[in-house]
């Protein structure tokens, strides 16, 4: 419902970013905009029923991971072990039953994945693979914990010439989304509904929020992520498209290990990168 509503608003060039009882717009604002073209195809009637929209969205969303895993196999292994390898990835991507069960809710969490595989296709250009991510980070966050790790890439350009531009790629993309919609409060506004209200929301999906006495090993946890995430701009020096994949695996679990609010959902951001390792 949150995805469509939004991009509904933007269609009627209403706020966005609104402070509610809903919470429906705690997402960036990619994520709104990704599901324009859907709701002009079908548009939200303004009840709280069928959302055929949310169904096309989600469906295109996980053709487009099955699309991308089956391209990486052909770069990972070269002619027809590759494209073996590629249509094996996709469909153990189909058959993975949590990203079945993200497609039977028509949940919006596979625009990650999609986005996410589409960096991996980009590897050998930082701006591309900047734009790809920054995409991501503005759809739901997270993602932007992998930039350090993707403004490496692989290690084979030297880092003065692929950080700048992979930074002035994936920042711009970010700038640029979040602007176009920043609400009349500015940024306070917006960190308060999007980062704010999931970085302070209490949640029973998670060992934290069933047992907040345990926030100093949480904290331990976070702090790990970060240093992780940060060190993976470093170490290893030379990477290839397989170990990028496997770091960024880490990562993603890293992030979501401390999560108070964390849903099954969210396996799909770490799948396709566990299937290409």
């Amino acid at each position: 419902y949150a995805s469509v509503v939004g991009a509904d608003r933007i269609m009627h060039g209403e706020e966005l970013y609104v402070f509610n009882e809903i919470y429906g717009d705690t997402y960036g604002p990619i994520t709104y905009l990704a599901y324009v073209p859907f709701e002009l195809i079908f548009p939200w009637d303004g009840s709280w029923g069928a959302l055929p929209a949310a169904h096309a969205a989600a469906i295109t969303f996980d053709l487009l991971v099955i699309v991308g895993l089956t391209l990486l196999g052909t770069r990972l292994r070269p002619g027809r072990e590759g494209r073996t390898l590629g249509v094996a990835m996709a469909f153990a991507w189909a058959a993975y039953p949590f990203t079945l069960l993200v497609l039977q809710e028509n949940a919006n969490d596979t625009l990650v994945a999609a986005l996410v595989v589409g960096a991996l296709l980009a590897l050998s250009s930082a701006p591309g693979r900047g734009i790809l991510l920054g995409l991501a980070a503005a759809a739901k966050f997270a993602p932007a914990a992998l930039a350090p790790l993707l403004a490496t890439g692989t290690g084979d350009e030297p880092r003065r010439k692929s950080w700048p531009q992979f930074a002035v790629a994936f920042a711009g993309v970010v700038a640029i989304a979040i602007f176009m919609y920043l609400p009349d409060g500015g940024l306070r506004e917006f960190y308060d509904t999007t980062l704010g209200y999931q970085m302070g929301r209490t949640s029973p999906f998670s060992l934290w929020g069933l047992h907040p006495s345990l926030e100093p090993l949480q904290d331990v946890l976070k702090l790990a992520a970060v240093v992780l995430a940060a060190a993976l701009a470093f170490v290893p020096r030379r990477r290839d498209l397989r170990q990028v994949a496997a770091l960024g695996g880490a990562v993603t679990i890293a992030v979501q290990l401390p999560a108070t609010h964390w849903f099954y959902f969210y396996l799909v951001w770490i799948a396709p990168l566990a299937l290409i390792a």
